[in-house]
């Protein structure tokens, strides 16, 4: 098996797509932000001095998505069709959960700029609510599907309760 972002001389390259033909491409991924029961009862009451965390993770998580090529290296840059990022509150957690889908048409997928929407978002719950609980932590980030392109689509297996 060859590995599509090394080259012959064994040095890290960017993939050309400029063969592959442009396909509707989407991907959805997720992640949490576990916390306190005290902090999520603020985050709740929308009583955290920086404001509303779950405003300000969505808004995050989609300029991240737009911003995904200049963070990962290796990675093209793609004009997104669409960017969705949904942060609720879980009790059974306590905490955030996280999901984001993103879509393009285009020649390379957007599992990448999924992946980035969820982790800044959680990073950013993380920051909103540090002063309250230092001890959150963020978990399970993961591709849960993907469509379009030449492998075609993916499912994740559920997770392990």
């Amino acid at each position: 098996m060859t590995l599509s972002h090394v080259g012959p001389d064994g040095a890290a390259r960017m993939v050309d797509v400029s063969g592959k033909a442009v396909t509707r491409r989407q991907a959805v991924a997720e992640g949490c932000v576990r916390m306190s029961a005290k902090a999520f009862a603020q985050v709740q009451s929308n009583s955290i001095a920086k404001g509303d965390v779950l405003a300000v993770a969505r808004i995050a998580g989609i300029q991240a998505a737009k911003r995904t090529a200049e963070l990962i290296p290796l990675c093209h840059p793609l004009a997104l069709d669409r960017v969705d990022v949904v942060a609720t509150l879980d009790e059974t957690l306590p905490g955030v959960r996280v999901t984001a889908t993103a879509g393009v048409e285009g020649k390379t997928g957007v599992e990448m700029e999924a992946l980035t929407a969820v982790t800044v978002a959680c990073l950013t719950v993380y920051d909103m609510v540090k002063a309250a609980d230092r001890t959150m932590t963020i978990e399970a980030v993961r591709l849960v599907h993907k469509s379009g392109g030449r492998s075609g689509d993916y499912s994740a297996p559920s997770p392990p309760d």
